[in-house]
């Protein structure tokens, strides 16, 4: 097989960018190596930047999300046993975010390619990139007992942080970044109600807890917990009972509560691989940087990759100008540094760190006071929180 552009990973990052690829008249072959069914069965973040919708519109794919999605302006701290909003519209110069569910726009992609007849090809083994320092690259997978190959002009690896992609890329050229917090979010997706129209972020001494949506019937509720914690610790009623102990009591009376339909528990990293290009091969995504989820940029930083990388494509192959792919490593990384800090503050400032003295608890409390009480902090973290410029 012959193509254009590879895309190793079949997420939203691959799918996007191999649509918006396709409407440009780009031809792409897209691998995943799990099933359609499994995909879209993992459970993720789901608060897009305004610039990530405008991109799912410019794909073709924002119909549902458009009709569906929920559109905040604001979203709620709470913490001393009160709730304090910050107003993102007011202090992000009039933006907001889209509250729309990562499976839910995945399946949107999906469908966007089978429409459009895009090549997506599942249950791929043995991926094998060749060659990607030479100007004639090609891919390998086995499919049951068949070696199948691909020439190509260009790899993109958008195969998350356990992928083949930045393996491929020589040790001397690669240098990583990361740090590992000392907790985990257990979460609960629970076919509820609500209990806020906005997201509540808590901080309180037991620990940190979040209370999202996915829809006016779907809620996605997390807290805090040990690394050491398993699902299997947390019944339903002991998950309950602790998120309505970190919440305002005025919160958890009016909280309702119901059967778990998917419970885990994420570790929390941060990460980031430089450079992200290297020769004829570009990461995208979770195989380039990963964040905690307290300040919602993992997705969105993704989105902005394939931002850069589809216009650096567009140019190569219309134009003929390569400068936008020359500079995408460095373009992207500059923004990705910047999502990494928002969610480091974010979540130093909200979490429970079990190894801090009282003098940095103090700190803590102190940096949240402060922004409480300041215009300029919280437009900073609205700035930050509805999305940086692409």
């Amino acid at each position: 097989m012959k193509t254009q552009v590879c895309i190793i990973g079949g997420g939203p990052s691959g799918l996007l960018l191999s649509q918006l690829l396709h409407l440009k008249g780009i031809d792409t072959i897209l691998l995943e190596r799990h099933s359609r069914e499994y995909v879209l069965g993992r459970i993720r973040a789901g608060v897009l930047e305004h610039g990530f919708a405008k991109l799912m519109r410019e794909a073709q794919c924002s119909e549902r999300m458009d009709r569906e999605g929920e559109i905040h302006e604001g979203f709620f701290i709470a913490h001393d046993g009160r709730l304090d909003r910050i107003d993102l519209h007011k202090y992000s110069g009039g933006n907001s975010v889209v509250v729309y569910g990562q499976t839910e726009l995945t399946r949107d992609l999906y469908e966007a390619r089978e429409r459009m007849k895009g090549n997506v090809i599942h249950n791929v083994e043995d991926v094998y990139l060749n060659d990607i320092a030479s100007d004639a690259p090609y891919v390998t997978y086995r499919a049951g007992d068949r070696i199948v190959r691909i020439d190509c002009d260009y790899i993109v690896g958008a195969d998350g942080f356990h992928g083949v992609s930045r393996k491929a890329i020589p040790k001397g050229i690669l240098r990583e970044y990361e740090r590992v917090y000392p907790f985990g979010w257990l979460g609960v997706l629970s076919r509820t109600k609500p209990v806020s129209p906005e997201l509540i972020y808590a901080k309180h001494e037991r620990g940190f807890a979040l209370c999202s949506l996915r829809s006016q019937v779907l809620s996605r509720y997390y807290i805090q917990v040990p690394l050491e914690d398993s699902v299997e610790d947390w019944s339903d009623d002991a998950f309950w009972a602790e998120l309505k102990r970190r919440l305002p009591a005025e919160v958890a009376a009016r909280m309702v509560t119901g059967p778990a339909i998917e419970k885990s528990i994420a570790p929390l990293r941060s990460f980031v691989a430089e450079p992200m290009r290297y020769k004829r091969l570009f990461l995208a995504g979770d195989a380039a940087h990963i964040v905690p989820p307290t300040g919602a940029r993992g997705l969105n930083s993704a989105a902005s990759d394939i931002y850069y990388l589809y216009h650096g494509l567009v140019d190569h192959y219309q134009k003929g100008d390569n400068q936008k792919l020359d500079g995408y490593s460095d373009k992207a990384l500059a923004r990705v540094w910047k999502a990494q800090r928002f969610s480091w503050w974010m979540t130093s400032l909200l979490h429970r760190f079990p190894a801090n003295s009282p003098y940095e608890d103090k700190l803590q409390d102190t940096d949240l006071a402060y922004l409480m009480s300041s215009d300029l902090a919280k437009g900073s973290l609205a700035e930050n929180y509805v999305g940086l410029p692409f």
